[in-house]
């Protein structure tokens, strides 16, 4: 990127438009978001595996005429419980993520404004607060190197992408064949 405001510009554009595709896709809407959890409407995952393969292609993609830079960050099971903790808690109390949220606030969803963002400022704020304290401990525990699931297959990147691909799309077809 030549500057922090045109990368800025670029994150707001994908931005909204991942929030009008979640919209368009009902992931905004609590019913649902509700469906998915039950296992009686498999509207969430379908939606978030085509992100993953349209994800991986693209920026791999932009990768390769040199438009962004990966840098992958080194993991822990501490950060993925923590992480999985405040998401779930958040989750099951309003019923929605915090992507899903800045859509349903979009959509005019009272309860998306009332509770989700409110909730978000309060566990980005709780995280801020608590981090010095667990940086050090809990969430380096069971650490595991950064990398790509390239370098952690040791396959190359667009065998990679492919294979998963194929994969994710087999899984979609699956899905959409049992009518779920």
């Amino acid at each position: 990127m030549k500057s922090k405001k045109a990368e800025l510009a670029w994150g707001l554009l994908f931005g909204v438009v991942f929030g009008f595709l979640l919209h368009k896709g009902g992931a905004t809407s609590y019913d649902v978001i509700l469906g998915q959890l039950l296992l009686t409407d498999f509207a969430v995952l379908k939606i978030m595996l085509s992100a993953v393969v349209v994800g991986a292609v693209g920026i791999h993609l932009l990768q390769r005429a040199g438009r962004v830079k990966l840098s992958p960050k080194g993991g822990s099971w501490g950060k993925n419980a923590v992480g999985g903790l405040i998401f779930g808690v958040g989750f099951a109390m309003l019923g929605y993520c915090p992507g899903t949220i800045a859509g349903a606030i979009g959509n005019g969803r009272l309860d998306a404004l009332v509770g989700g963002l409110p909730g978000i400022l309060l566990g980005s704020w709780l995280f801020a607060v608590v981090y010095p304290r667990v940086q050090n401990g809990l969430l380096r525990t069971g650490a595991f190197p950064k990398g790509t699931l390239p370098e952690l297959l040791r396959l190359p990147r667009w065998a990679t992408i492919g294979l998963l691909t194929v994969l994710l799309t087999g899984l979609l077809y699956l899905v959409e064949r049992a009518e779920l």
